[in-house]
């Protein structure tokens, strides 16, 4: 069944500051809205049928006051866009639908933990591009999830052919901003991908379905934390890798665009998919402006469907477990932050919630850990002991900055050094072009995610379950012995994973 993908209007940019890492949501009441109709009026609603989609489901949607923007046949899903607000209360009444809900729309928060650019001092001692052969020196978090580079001697993803190409044995998907197609260390194991972003979002938004160029920055960092074969060194530097950008420039993604991104990458056969962003869905129901009652029980289970339909086609699926630093096993403590975060926009929040798709079953949930102790993660990293799978290097601002948070003591060298688009300008934290510092669990998923497709490359009979088990196995068993909140199994190593496969 052909995906139905109409021109939408974001009619909110991005908030200012944000942060390294998974990002937030907000319902996308506030940021979508459908190409029929006008954006002041309209809201976006993500739509799940109890089995598949219906012959008549556009005109379904139509009767109902709205109009299909989307089509998710693959997971029984749609997305769809009215300024009817009696359109909720119109589907209730049609069989075959099993929930719908306001569309989610997830926003890249990698910059909401530097609330003052400005402060700390920028990293200018590394050297430029045109002034070295190699980052190896400053990549602490690839050196210690390779053990200083040895798990490079046993497996790095795919071979090197005489002619110079690179026969990859393992495929990761990067669901993201997108990625810079010409930086010199990423071009030689990138294979394409796709564009889920509508057209008309901006005036840089075609519709193009190959258009994967970064606008962000995100996607091109992410993407070198995992395969990067140059200055700087991923976790398997022959993986190959497919970029799933999702995400407009300085706006968010809705989650039918998310999970349509998931499908084609499992449709095109990758053996890993990793997603640095994510966002909190409410269980229980909740009111907005006080016109109504809704949940979140449409995302809910399209996520679940998504991540199913990718793990039945034998993808391992690792996602961030977002930077807010909440305890992600007390749904009330994610549920005071989303009153806190959103209150003011009239959405009053009661009962559970739970971070999506952190908490969805099937996934690989990784926190951040940094580079100067065994005992605490990163300040920002979301934790706890039943959804944290591993943790891994996302960096952070160094343990002067732990102990007292005084933006002025920020030291940006603890972060991680990965690939930039050669076309942006230097990302704050250096004076670096084409490489920058960031930290968060986006950058620390990579990681994981890196070490998955490692995995496959030397292993590929083993399963999405199969590989999550050695990962969690073979993990360094920092801060409590065993399993814990802040670690899950420990910090993920790509080496001690090998040496166990090498048994």
């Amino acid at each position: 069944m052909k995906r139905t993908l109409t021109a939408a209007a974001l009619t909110t940019a991005l908030a200012v500051s944000a942060f390294v890492g998974t990002g937030f949501s907000a319902p996308a009441s506030k940021s979508t809205a459908g190409a029929s109709v006008k954006a002041s009026q309209a809201k976006t609603y993500l739509i799940a049928f109890q089995k598949d989609l219906p012959h008549n489901y556009e005109t379904t949607i139509a009767e109902a006051g709205g109009k299909v923007l989307r089509a998710l046949p693959e997971i029984g899903g749609l997305e769809a866009a009215s300024s009817n607000p009696a359109f909720l209360d119109n589907l209730k009444g049609v069989a075959g639908i099993q929930a719908a809900n306001i569309q989610i729309t997830h926003k890249l928060g990698y910059k909401k933990i530097d609330p003052a650019a400005a402060d700390g001092l920028p990293v200018t001692d590394i050297p430029q591009p045109n002034e070295t052969d190699s980052y190896w020196q400053y990549q602490w978090d690839v050196q210690r999830v390779t053990h200083n580079g040895d798990s490079y001697n046993i497996e790095t993803g795919g071979a090197k052919n005489a002619n110079g190409t690179v026969t990859h044995k393992a495929v990761v998907g990067v669901i993201d901003t997108g990625i810079d197609p010409d930086h010199p260390d990423l071009k030689g194991n990138l294979l394409g991908g796709g564009n889920f972003v509508p057209a008309g979002i901006d005036p840089s938004e075609k519709g193009d379905p190959t258009d994967i160029r970064d606008r962000d920055g995100h996607g091109t960092h992410v993407a070198g934390s995992i395969a990067g074969n140059g200055k700087v060194k991923g976790i398997g530097p022959n993986l190959g890798i497919r970029a799933y950008r999702v995400f407009p420039e300085n706006a968010g993604a809705p989650t039918s665009w998310i999970v349509d991104a998931m499908i084609q990458a499992a449709d095109d056969k990758v053996d890993v998919i990793n997603m640095s962003l994510g966002g909190f869905d409410a269980i229980s129901r909740y009111t907005y402006q006080n016109t109504g009652s809704y949940s979140d029980a449409a995302d809910m289970v399209l996520w679940k469907r998504a991540v199913q339909y990718a793990v039945n086609k034998n993808v391992t699926v690792v996602v961030a477990a977002g930077n807010e630093s909440l305890n992600l096993n007390n749904p009330t403590e994610i549920t005071d932050y989303m009153n806190a975060e959103y209150g003011y926009l009239g959405f009053q929040f009661k009962g559970a919630s739970i971070e999506v798709p952190g908490q969805i079953p099937g996934v690989i949930t990784v926190s951040s850990s940094n580079k100067w102790s065994a005992e605490k993660i990163a300040f920002y990293s979301n934790y706890g002991a039943r959804s944290i799978s591993v943790a891994a290097p996302g960096g952070d601002n160094g343990p002067v900055y732990d102990e007292t948070r005084d933006l002025m003591k920020r030291d940006f060298h603890y972060r991680t050094l990965s690939t930039w688009p050669t076309y942006l300008e230097p990302y704050f934290t250096s004076n670096l072009r084409s490489y920058a510092l960031l930290h968060g669990t986006s950058m620390a998923s990579p990681k994981v995610a890196g070490i998955a497709g490692v995995i496959k490359a030397a292993e590929p009979e083993l399963t999405p379950s199969q590989v999550a088990a050695l990962i969690s196995q073979t993990a360094n068993d920092y801060g409590k012995p065993g399993t814990d909140e802040l670690f899950g199994a420990g910090e993920a190593n790509i080496y001690n994973a090998l040496l166990n496969i090498k048994k």
